[in-house]
């Protein structure tokens, strides 16, 4: 029987094989086609993050990243007036 926990297969995994896990869950299959169980996705998944964590990788780049910004915000979430939102358009027009 084999020693490897998952503590150990996170600290040996490669970019290359985070990426292909990474690709898989987002897919939900592997690289030969064949989907993967609920399972496997999970268990891909939590291999993904742990491995993003362990190796700082920057959150804009993490699985599940979304970008905070205000409604009718630029992309650095600044720049936007009330009137450029629609806050101050008047009720009755």
């Amino acid at each position: 029987m084999s020693d490897m926990t998952f503590d150990k297969m996170i600290s040996q995994m490669t970019p290359e094989i985070y990426a292909s896990l990474k690709q898989a869950v987002a897919l939900r299959k592997w690289p030969d086609g064949r989907r993967l169980t609920p399972e496997q996705t999970e268990l891909c998944l939590e291999a993904v993050m742990r491995f993003e964590v362990e190796n700082n990788v920057p959150l804009d780049q993490r699985v599940g990243y979304l970008e905070r910004r205000t409604c009718g915000a630029d992309a650095a979430g600044t720049n936007v007036t009330p009137e450029m939102a629609g806050l101050a358009r008047n009720a009755a027009e």
